[in-house]
């Protein structure tokens, strides 16, 4: 297994801004050691890189000690459900008949209350999620929660950036 160092240094020169963008969105951001692992996690497993989440799951466990498996398994339901939900509520957003908004989505989330770390948490990293997967609706939801949860739009903003380098970073390896 690679720790993020040297999947950084696999980063060709083409995408060197994403090769330092990685080490500071990591290092210097509003979040706490919990949330920002989390969405660098969840956007890995997002973002469907093998080396990188493997990297990243490394990582995580050398921060987090004994708090990163609720950390990690947190990440892995909140990727899981937003592929569901992204798709599904990103085709209700862009069909844009009111008849398909009216439909009961039919579609288990339990895990979205039944969560290892904390709500507020999940809710960001479900964000983090939906901005790599592009869907408005689950945005504007997951950020109306977090917010009324404390964070701040700052957090909310650090948390967007990791999830944004960690995509690029994913296209980087695979280019």
């Amino acid at each position: 297994m690679a720790s993020l160092e040297v999947v950084r240094g696999e980063l060709t020169d083409a995408h060197r801004d994403t090769r330092l963008n990685l080490q500071s969105v990591l290092e210097n951001n509003s979040l706490t050691p919990e949330q920002r692992w989390g969405v660098a996690v969840g956007s890995a497993f997002a973002a469907r890189n093998e080396r990188l989440k493997e990297a990243l799951l490394h990582e995580v466990r050398q921060a987090l000690g004994e708090k990163a498996e609720p950390v990690i398994e947190d990440a892995r339901a909140a990727a899981s459900l937003m592929g569901m939900n992204n798709v599904y509520y990103r085709f209700r957003h862009m069909v844009g008949k009111e008849s398909y908004s009216t439909k009961r989505a039919g579609l288990r989330m339990n895990r979205l209350v039944q969560v290892l770390t904390n709500k507020v948490d999940f809710e960001l990293v479900c964000l983090a999620v939906s901005a790599i997967n592009g869907c408005e609706t689950c945005v504007q939801s997951h950020e109306k929660v977090v917010i009324e949860g404390g964070l701040s739009e700052d957090q909310v903003h650090d948390a967007v950036r990791i999830a944004a380098v960690i995509h690029a970073a994913a296209v980087g390896l695979e280019s």
